[in-house]
């Protein structure tokens, strides 16, 4: 799509900019608690409406390079990334040492995902 980028890095890059607005959309809402549940589910929408245009295409093109097991698994590590930046930058939630160790074993469970040992 993007003649500049490799194909291998562009559904990546689409991959994460959609998990920052789904993160966006599940989560921003949790800091105005106070502010109507309707009107959450509604911007929320919203904001979910970019997401899906940017994660339909990340898996269209990614497909031509990754399998759908191996797309499946770069979208969990990137959503645990965002989650993790989000949850302390915009939520000022603490990261903590288990939180460190529970990604690891994910991420070493990624590291499983893209062997080609069969």
């Amino acid at each position: 799509m993007f003649g500049f980028i490799p194909p291998a890095l562009t559904p990546i890059l689409l991959l994460v900019a959609s998990n920052i607005f789904m993160t966006f959309a599940w989560y921003g809402h949790l800091k105005h608690k106070s502010s109507p549940l309707l009107l959450a589910i509604v911007v929320s929408w919203g904001i979910a409406f970019f997401e899906y245009c940017l994660a339909v295409p990340a898996n269209r093109y990614g497909s031509a390079t990754y399998s759908t097991v191996e797309l499946k698994t770069i979208q969990e590590v990137i959503t645990l990334v965002v989650f993790a930046g989000f949850s302390v930058l915009w939520l000022k939630e603490p990261f903590h040492w288990n939180h460190l160790i529970g990604f690891a074993f994910i991420a070493l469970g990624a590291f499983f995902i893209f062997q080609k040992w069969s």
